[in-house]
């Protein structure tokens, strides 16, 4: 068995216009102090990475790297969420999704899309400069403004999507293996890969692609009601990423799962802190080991009410503690018998 690697950090959340937080250097030793050992960058900030430079230049890479290193930490895996969902995007999302874009792509739904393929293969070349072996991104949404079959469906609505998400996809997914690089899909809601059900219609359609894999976090499963737990079971092979992010679900007579149009702190579903809410982390943690999963536990703060100091403390403690070191022998050893195939035929009376 394999023992997870962490705690990791998702910077995105943590980045803004004012130290520590405005570079690379300021963010690892921050990191490095919190307790993390490993940072996971977005690969769309340029004040913490340069993703054409990184793709292209392995003296940047390593030195890069060096930096990190200086603080105790590596770099964990890069991540492509704003420009993976530019990829596949329902027009109706056009306006609101522009500004993950460069300004001069705004209003220019073809050439934005041209530009996010651009940026996955930029992020396939860096992560294997960086020694990185897997690559966390969002498949975009054609079909999510059809999530609930009213007004029905018109036929062939739902294989088209999924037809033409595949269709986009492949290709990024090859270059990915050029790479030798995993892609994996963080399945979340907004997302056309938003469950199990979802994910495996995509993957049939890529041809079971080696490189098309899973990027867990529970949290999102829980606000779905989906059991978390034997998704697991499940997906296990295809799970190679895994965010630590915790979540609580209590519908109430006035509200449930959709969440009424309301601000994070009203809905019933909500993201908490790690150990906040609702998630058996413990459960997890023994199934990830269980099934051998030799990927980071990364945290991925958000949280309707703790502040981010308190939360990325806590969090890199909290997986500290949840990290399970396996085993190398069985715990009943001690009593076992050598192999003996004569004496096994006498005890089965043979």
């Amino acid at each position: 068995m394999k023992t997870l690697k962490g705690p990791g950090v998702f910077l995105a959340q943590f980045v803004r216009d004012e130290a520590p937080f405005d570079n690379i250097d300021g963010l690892a030793g921050w990191a490095a102090e919190k307790g993390f050992k490993g940072v996971q960058i977005p690969s769309w900030d340029k004040r913490v990475i340069d993703l054409e430079l990184a793709a292209d230049s392995q003296d940047y890479c390593d030195d890069l790297r060096g930096r990190l290193a200086r603080h105790g930490l590596v770099v964990t895996e890069l991540a492509s969420h704003l420009q993976g969902q530019l990829v596949a995007l329902h027009p109706a999302f056009d306006l609101p999704v522009d500004s993950f874009a460069p300004r001069h792509l705004h209003r220019n739904p073809a050439a934005r899309q041209g530009w996010a393929e651009t940026q996955l293969r930029l992020a396939a070349r860096a992560s294997r400069r960086l020694g990185l072996d897997r690559h966390v991104t969002f498949s975009g949404t054609l079909l999510w403004p059809y999530l609930y079959p009213f007004p029905q469906w018109p036929d062939g609505l739902i294989d088209d999507g999924f037809d033409e998400l595949a269709r986009r996809w492949r290709p990024l997914l090859d270059a990915f293996d050029e790479s030798g690089v995993d892609l994996c899909f963080e399945i979340h809601p907004a997302e056309d890969l938003h469950d199990g059900l979802t994910f495996e219609m995509f993957l049939e359609r890529v041809d079971q692609h080696s490189r098309c894999n899973i990027m867990y976090d529970p949290s999102h499963l829980l606000l779905q009601s989906l059991d978390y737990l034997t998704y697991i079971d499940h997906y296990n092979e295809r799970i190679k990423m895994f965010h630590v992010k915790d979540a609580e679900f209590r519908p109430t007579g006035k509200t449930g799962a959709y969440g009424g149009f309301q601000p994070w702190l009203r809905r019933a579903g909500r993201f908490r802190s790690p150990g906040d809410g609702q998630i058996d982390f413990k459960g997890i943690f023994s199934k990830l080991a269980a099934y051998d999963f030799d990927g980071w536990a990364v945290l991925e703060w958000e949280c309707c009410l703790k502040n981010p100091e308190d939360g990325a403390a806590e969090g890199a403690k909290f997986i500290s503690d949840h990290i399970i070191g396996v085993s190398a022998h069985a715990f009943d050893d001690f009593v076992k018998a050598g192999v003996d195939k004569a004496l096994n035929r006498v005890i089965l009376g043979l």
